[in-house]
C-alpha cells in the first residue's frame, strides 16, 4: 500500500489517499506514523479517500479504527471517503458503518467536517 497525504491550510483538515492493500500490520504501521506525525503538528481533522483502495482486511480497519479513536479523543473527526463496494459492505458487515462517516465524494466530506 502507498499513500499520500495533502491539506487543506485554510480549513485546517488533512486527506489521505490510500492507494492498493492495507492489509497486516507492516503496511499500517507507515500510515499510523504518519498520521501520528500529523496530529503533533497540530492536525485534528481528517478525510481519508479510500477510491484507490483494492483490498482491506482486519488489520487496516484496525488501523482506521485507531486513527479515528485518536481523532476523536482530541476533538477532531475523521471520516471516509469513496469506499468502494467492497470496503462498504465489510463496514456493513462489521457494523463499523455506525462509526464512520462516509461520503462519496471529497467537498463532501471536507463540508461535513468544517460544520461539526
Amino acid at each position: 500500500m502507498v499513500f499520500s497525504f495533502d491539506y487543506t491550510q485554510d480549513q485546517g483538515i488533512g486527506h489521505y489517499l490510500l492507494k492498493g492493500n492495507l492489509i497486516g500490520e507492516s503496511y499500517g504501521m507507515t500510515l499510523l506514523n504518519s498520521f501520528a506525525e500529523q496530529m503533533e503538528l497540530g492536525m485534528l481533522n481528517f478525510a481519508v479517500d479510500l477510491s484507490q483502495l483494492e483490498h482491506i482486511n482486519s488489520s487496516g480497519l484496525g488501523v482506521l479504527i485507531t486513527m479515528l479513536t485518536k481523532a476523536r479523543k482530541k476533538d477532531g473527526e475523521l471520516v471516509l471517503v469513496s469506499p468502494s463496494q467492497n470496503v462498504r459492505n465489510l463496514l456493513l458487515i462489521t457494523k463499523l458503518n455506525s462509526i464512520f462517516q462516509t461520503f462519496d465524494g471529497l467537498d463532501a466530506a471536507i463540508e461535513k467536517i468544517k460544520t461539526t
